[in-house]
């Protein structure tokens, strides 16, 4: 094997081959494949219904496949015993659409939640030290005490977005994360996103079909269609394909 070729494994975080779920007779994800290496920022592009959270959920682990591998860090996620799954999503952080903060907790708490529930070995002032500096990341230090309820849309999306930090994953999954956001917050979301990637040297997936989203968060753009990766590209390449299923997500 070529170094080159070596090397291009060692860097592959995630591989999906031939991927299949069902509901009944709804076929939403047929032989998909996707691989994602280190420190690379990928966007599914699909348009609502076309299985971008089926996938998500498939990949953490939250939903099984009917078939098909999905690879972390050379693991095998369908095969994993819980406990295996657990050391699994300790290296991988989701950003889910919903932010899944919980209502009966402090935001102090709910950074501190994920911390507890991998059973890591940290005194409480590594814990403070992990929980200050993710909330600064995002620009929230002032938070700390407050009550999810006090925050805004975007704020929220901010503090799960620390939250998801505070593990200091290798890939982070965002899950629609400008959903529900008006265009100047869903901005901001989107440059964080960024400067996280550049702090920590980060591999993103992101699930989305905001074109604003696609443009600039994205290294590389996936395109979900039919159950099936359709096409990939640069967000570029994409724009001058002449696909008709392709232009239409450009018109």
């Amino acid at each position: 094997m070529k170094v080159e070729s070596k090397e291009r494994l060692n860097n592959e975080v995630l591989v999906i081959r031939d991927l299949c779920k069902s509901f009944g007779n709804n076929h939403v994800l047929v032989d998909f494949n996707l691989v994602l290496q280190k420190s690379e920022s990928v966007v599914v592009l699909g348009k609502s219904g076309s299985g971008k959270s089926v996938l998500i959920k498939c990949i953490i682990g939250l939903m099984m496949p009917d078939s098909g591998r999905i690879e972390i860090f050379g693991k095998n996620i369908p095969d994993l015993n819980h406990e295996d799954l657990d050391k699994i999503r300790a290296k991988v952080g989701f950003l889910f659409q919903s932010n899944a903060l919980y209502d009966s907790m402090t935001v102090r708490e709910n950074l501190e939640f994920p911390l507890r529930r991998h059973w890591i070995e940290v005194t409480q002032d590594e814990v403070n030290s992990l929980v200050t500096e993710a909330l600064e990341d995002v620009g929230l230090a002032h938070t700390i005490d407050m009550m999810p309820v006090e925050l805004s849309g975007g704020m929220r999306k901010r503090i799960a977005l620390a939250r998801t930090l505070i593990l200091r994953p290798e890939i982070i999954l965002y899950d629609e994360p400008t959903t529900g956001l008006d265009p100047i917050t869903s901005k901001e979301i989107i440059e964080l996103m960024i400067e996280i990637q550049q702090k920590y040297n980060t591999t993103s997936l992101i699930i989305s079909h905001d074109m604003n989203c696609v443009r600039t968060a994205s290294d590389r753009v996936i395109m979900l269609i039919e159950g099936r990766c359709y096409a990939s590209g640069t967000y570029i390449e994409l724009i001058r394909n002449t696909d008709p299923k392709v232009k239409h997500f450009f018109e």
